[in-house]
């Protein structure tokens, strides 16, 4: 399996003197495109009612269970990153940590799945997912992360959209009331104005 996972790195991984648009739309996909998750979750709910709200609340929590399960992984196996063996080509910074699986398509999958298992915002769940795709490639395509890495982190984001949804009801209402209350006051104004809802 880890030679598979190499030679699919290296057939993906860009090469010595990569094309420049090619290596900017990776950059702009691996490092930037990640924003994309924050700036949805506060834009909907600045415009979102209470349900919608709810959702935005366990797509969070998906999201964050995700990443923590991600750390207890990479405490229990560290798994070294392409540069760490001296493979291929890496063409951006990145911390000597363990790939495996990725944090960066975790979250946004882990958002992503859980979008899709609500009706309302399953567009939206959809977009996200396709969008993970391209950040998988770039991923590897600038050498700090392996394919299977990716995998693990769609099994992680599905795991953690699921039992979000499962235990939804035990945490969801706490977690709303505490929230909207911090929220009612940080954008007091803005919620007079009408520019956000209340």
């Amino acid at each position: 399996m880890n030679d598979i996972n190499q030679a699919l790195f290296l057939l993906i991984n860009a090469s010595e003197h990569p094309n420049t648009l090619l290596l900017w739309t990776a950059r702009l996909l691996a490092e930037y495109s990640i924003w994309l998750i924050p700036l949805v979750l506060i834009g909907a709910w600045l415009r979102g009612n209470e349900h919608t709200r709810k959702l935005l609340l366990e797509a969070t929590a998906a999201g964050m269970a995700g990443l923590l399960i991600n750390q207890a992984i990479g405490v229990i196996w560290q798994h070294p990153r392409p540069f760490m063996l001296g493979l291929g080509n890496t063409l951006i910074p990145h911390a000597a940590d363990s790939s495996f699986p990725s944090d960066h398509l975790t979250l946004l999958w882990a958002v992503a799945f859980s979008f899709l298992m609500h009706r309302r915002p399953r567009w939206a769940g959809l977009l996200l997912a396709v969008l993970g795709l391209p950040v998988a490639w770039a991923r590897i395509y600038l050498g700090v992360h392996f394919p299977l890495d990716m995998l693990g982190a769609a099994i992680v984001a599905a795991l953690s959209a699921w039992l979000c949804l499962r235990e939804e009801r035990r945490f969801i209402e706490p977690v709303f009331r505490w929230t909207s209350a911090i929220y009612r006051r940080l954008f007091a104004v803005l919620i007079r104005r009408g520019w956000v809802l209340k």
